[in-house]
């Protein structure tokens, strides 16, 4: 596709968060603690939910530039509350990649619609990064698998209705005995949601525990058809979930910035502006020079992952320094905002709250710099 069509892309998401994502829905996801269903379903009429997805299943067939326009104007307009990248870009791909033709299509063409709503269930109590910690095992019971445990921090998990969840088949075989099931929560027992996380950022998007307690879900569900796939699924589409997470962090920062050179020549200070200072300009040139920086490795990323040779270190290297550098620039950025940057009621200090996970979730900082030194 051409830039031109990326370009038209770009404004009918634009329409489409200047619709449904402003500054009042912003306020009331936050205030509830999640984004309402109705807004999934009107993304879906918007064609915006399976922009990546094969027309066959109800999408567009396009490729992962466009998933980044998505993210990048989420974070320009400060609506990444709505966790588009979690359902089109980190879920469905599961579904797609690694469900078998039948599973596809019975699961994918909702979740274009926007009529289910897809969670992924990994991280529990004592199992973040390190995967192959985890608890919860399903045990194959005839034509089912009976699956306990328990996850957390699982983002959509107050409203999901589908949600891909890993668990061990074989708890002995270390990474080969983890499996990955499609539970499609209204139609099993067993399934329970715990309460909605408070959290210190990111206030909209819902974030949940759930718990399994001899959940019987049907042996067709397994993702794939074969056991022991799982961990081999989650590795392969860690490098591109890791740069979902750096384009979410590029579209802050760049909001960062914007609202803050907007403040600063607005600002009355010493008989001229705030932007007259030598200092402000020192300041927002070198955050100026680390988003320049981060965008030009993004874009080499996707150009990569693209060709189908973006490797995992590198992907580490993407998040971690996108990450690093949106939480050094709304620092700085707020800074510059003075007593007013400390203020919910403006977008700089949202972002200053919103930006703090980036550096945890997806694997934290520490845990990219160790697969980064793999790799020397």
């Amino acid at each position: 596709m051409d830039n031109e069509d990326i370009r038209m892309f770009e404004d009918m998401v634009d329409k489409f968060l200047d619709e449904h994502a402003d500054p009042t829905a912003q306020r009331r996801w936050r205030e509830q603690g999640y984004v309402e269903h109705d807004t999934w379903r009107k993304a879906g009429d918007a064609g915006i939910l399976g922009a990546t997805i094969p027309e066959v299943y109800g999408g567009s067939g396009l490729d992962f530039r466009y998933d980044a326009v998505v993210m990048e104007r989420q974070g320009r307009k400060n609506a990444l509350n709505f966790a588009y990248s979690l359902h089109t870009t980190v879920v469905a791909p599961y579904l797609y990649y690694y469900a078998t033709p039948e599973q596809c299509q019975r699961w994918l063409p909702s979740a274009i619609s926007g009529e289910t709503l897809l969670a992924v269930a990994m991280t529990e109590p004592g199992a973040g990064s390190d995967l192959q910690g985890m608890r919860t095992t399903a045990r194959s019971d005839g034509d089912d698998y009976v699956i306990n445990g328990q996850k957390t921090f699982i983002s959509n998990g107050h409203g999901c209705s589908l949600v891909v969840v890993a668990a061990k088949t074989d708890v002995n075989a270390g990474a080969k005995g983890i499996s990955l099931f499609v539970v499609e929560v209204d139609k099993v027992e067993g399934f329970e949601r715990g309460r909605l996380l408070e959290k210190l950022g990111q206030e909209g998007r819902d974030t949940a525990e759930l718990f399994f307690n001899d959940m019987r879900v049907p042996a067709e569900n397994l993702l794939g058809g074969v056991e022991g796939q799982g961990f081999r699924m989650l590795m392969e589409q860690l490098p591109k979930e890791r740069l979902v997470i750096a384009w979410q962090a590029m579209g802050m920062m760049e909001a960062a910035l914007e609202v803050t050179v907007e403040h600063c020549k607005a600002r009355k200070m010493f008989g001229g502006t705030l932007f007259d200072q030598q200092n402000t300009k020192f300041k927002l040139a070198e955050c100026k020079t680390r988003a320049t920086v981060a965008k030009a490795f993004l874009y080499n990323c996707t150009e990569r992952l693209l060709a189908g040779e973006l490797d995992a270190a590198t992907a580490s290297m993407a998040k971690l320094f996108v990450t690093e550098a949106q939480a050094f620039v709304v620092d700085e950025c707020l800074q510059l905002f003075g007593g007013y940057g400390y203020m919910t009621e403006y977008p700089i200090a949202e972002m200053y709250k919103d930006a703090r996970a980036f550096r945890i979730y997806g694997g934290a900082s520490e845990v990219m710099k160790l697969l980064i030194a793999r790799s020397i």
